[in-house]
C-alpha cells in the first residue's frame, strides 16, 4: 500500500504540474500571438548605396534639366502676372487721379452751396444730392487708395518671391 500511496501522490504531483504547464503555456501563447507581425512593425532594415560622385552629379544635372523649363517658364508667367499688376495699379491710379479732379472741381460748388442759404425745396434737394455724391465719390476714393496700396504690397510681395526664387533656386 505504501507503493500505491506514493505512486498516488507522484500522479496527484504530475497532474498539478501538468496543469501549471498548460496555464504557463497558455499565457504565453496569448503573449506572442501577435509576435510576427509585432516582429515585422519593428524591424527596420536600412539599407545604404554608395555612388559615385561623377554619378551623382549626372544625375544632378538631369534633375536640373528636367526642372529647369519648368522654372522658366513660371517664371515667364510670374513677370506676365506683375506686369498685368502694373497695369492695373496704373490704371487705378489714374482712375483715382481723376476721380480727384472730379472731386475738387466739385468742391466749390459745393462749398458755395453752402454758404447760399437755399429758399426753393428743389434747390435745397439739389445740394443734398451733391453733398451725397460728395461723400459717395469720397468714399470710393478712399476705397480705391485702399486697392492701390493693396496692389502695391501685393506687387512687392511677388518682386520678393521672385527675387527668393530665383536667388535661391539656383538655375
Amino acid at each position: 500500500m505504501s507503493i500505491n500511496q506514493t505512486l498516488a501522490s507522484c500522479i496527484a504531483s504530475l497532474q498539478r504540474s501538468n496543469s501549471h504547464l498548460e496555464s504557463a503555456i497558455s499565457i504565453l501563447d496569448t503573449g506572442v500571438h501577435d509576435l510576427p507581425r509585432t516582429s515585422q512593425v519593428i524591424h527596420c532594415t536600412r539599407h545604404y548605396e554608395l555612388i559615385s560622385e561623377p554619378t551623382l552629379f549626372t544625375a544632378q544635372r538631369a534633375l536640373a534639366d528636367e526642372i529647369g523649363p519648368e522654372v522658366d517658364h513660371l517664371l515667364r508667367r510670374v513677370e506676365q502676372h506683375l506686369a498685368k499688376l502694373e497695369r492695373r495699379e496704373k490704371a487705378l491710379i489714374s482712375k483715382a487721379g481723376l476721380q480727384e479732379q472730379r472731386i475738387e472741381q466739385s468742391r466749390p460748388r459745393v462749398e458755395a452751396a453752402k454758404g447760399m442759404r437755399l429758399r426753393v425745396c428743389g434747390e435745397d434737394k439739389v445740394a443734398k444730392e451733391r453733398a451725397e455724391k460728395m461723400k459717395m465719390f469720397q468714399h470710393k476714393r478712399e476705397r480705391l487708395e485702399h486697392t492701390i496700396e493693396r496692389l502695391q504690397l501685393q506687387v512687392a510681395h511677388k518682386e520678393r518671391q521672385l527675387r527668393m526664387s530665383t536667388v535661391y533656386g539656383g538655375w
